[in-house]
């Protein structure tokens, strides 16, 4: 972590020298955050970050970049099922961006990459900003291209190996309403090709008589009692198109702003969620801005999801199975909240910036074995410096 920093503030300081020299005025800030995750299945994860932006009002040019590590541990009831320890993984992820806008049009580019022993994730990605009616129309449009190779911690990628390919496209627009109200709007739609199956996930087979009689929430040992010696790997379709559309509206009173997203989602595997998140941040004097949160999310299950699914030995398989808590129907809801401190001199309040969060979430699984709930919190505090 501090030989990125160093170079991520290296070169920040690089770029804001020379456009002093250009007479440019130059805006930088460096960052620092590590977030805590804990859940009631035995997850946790550290995730400690480092980055740095800086950019010109004057020219219209900004540079971006982000390096973070997940430190992840788990035991889930999955891995006791499938008589697997407890394991460790560190991902390392990091993007780079710039973008141009000297006028009322604009470009961005940026790219990511995200590695772990068995994945690597590779992409790129890019979009225009065209700016209407003196400002207060804002139109967005963009693609994104990416490249993830899935294989086996331990074993090379020449010997196993999955491919998936994803293309993004977005598109949005905001409007200013008045001095107080913004309203924004945008749509994604992404194509994935690729075999995205997990291969540690071990499906459970159950005889067509038995399948129906596993109740949701059903423990390690009844399962294990009431299965088929058949258990094979994941397989999920090897195509996804996936539609979304949010819609944010900001609205700023006397001593505070409210901002509410909507989100509704679509994909050709049938499944279909909606997602509320509303925070209301308040002014408390000039150095200190406060916060709660709340968020709602509720989907179906995907097509193929069940509960149990049914064989009568090895050559009698669904085509396709999956584990995956994730694609089955559920809701979960989170509250919480966060403060955001100015600690920097009375002429320079933003010199340096403190934040802290902390949120709560219960998911509800209405149709899974192993687990029918799970408690999640997560911590996360950041310290910003500008030069």
């Amino acid at each position: 972590m501090g030989r990125a920093s160093a170079t991520l503030l290296a070169i920040a300081l690089v770029l804001a020298a020379s456009a002093a020299r250009a007479g440019d005025t130059v805006n930088g800030r460096a960052f620092t955050e590590i977030g805590a995750y804990q859940d009631s299945v035995a997850v946790s994860v550290l995730t400690p970050s480092v980055g740095a932006t800086v950019e010109s009002p004057t020219a219209g040019w900004g540079a971006n970049a982000l390096y973070l590590v997940d430190m992840v541990s788990a035991a889930s009831p999955d891995i006791v099922a499938t008589a697997s320890k407890r394991w460790s993984e560190v991902r390392h992820a990091g993007n780079v961006g710039a973008k141009y806008k000297p006028g009322t049009f604009g470009v961005s580019v940026a790219g990511n990459a995200s590695y772990t022993p068995d994945y690597l994730a590779l992409g790129a990605s890019g979009r225009v900003t065209q700016e209407l009616d003196e400002k207060n129309l804002t139109l967005t449009a963009g693609y994104g291209y990416g490249h993830d190779t899935i294989g086996r911690t331990g074993t090379p990628w020449s010997v196993f190996s999955n491919e998936l390919d994803y293309h993004s496209f977005v598109g949005g627009l905001s409007r200013v309403v008045n001095n107080a109200l913004v309203l924004s709007g945008q749509g994604e739609v992404i194509v994935e090709r690729g075999d995205q199956s997990k291969p540690y996930r071990f499906v459970p087979m159950f005889a067509p008589s038995v399948a129906p009689t596993i109740a949701p929430g059903a423990s390690v040992d009844q399962v294990a009692n009431a299965r088929i010696s058949a258990r094979p790997l994941e397989q999920l379709p090897l195509a996804r198109e996936r539609y979304a559309l949010t819609l944010r509206m900001a609205l700023r009173l006397a001593a505070s702003t409210i901002r509410l997203d909507q989100r509704g989602y679509v994909d050709s595997w049938e499944q279909r969620a909606t997602t509320t998140d509303f925070r209301w941040m308040f002014d408390a004097g000039r150095r200190v801005i406060w916060w709660p949160r709340l968020r709602l999310h509720a989907q179906n299950g995907a097509s193929f999801w069940q509960r149990a699914y049914a064989a009568t030995s090895a050559r009698d398989l669904p085509a396709l199975r999956t584990g995956d808590r994730e694609l089955s129907p559920l809701v979960n809801a989170t509250a919480g909240g966060g403060v955001r401190l100015a600690l920097g001199a009375p002429g320079d309040l933003d010199g340096w910036v403190l934040t802290a969060t902390g949120e709560g979430t219960h998911t509800w699984f209405l149709d899974t074995i192993y687990v029918k709930d799970r408690w999640s919190a997560l911590v996360t505090v950041g310290l910003e410096v500008g030069f």
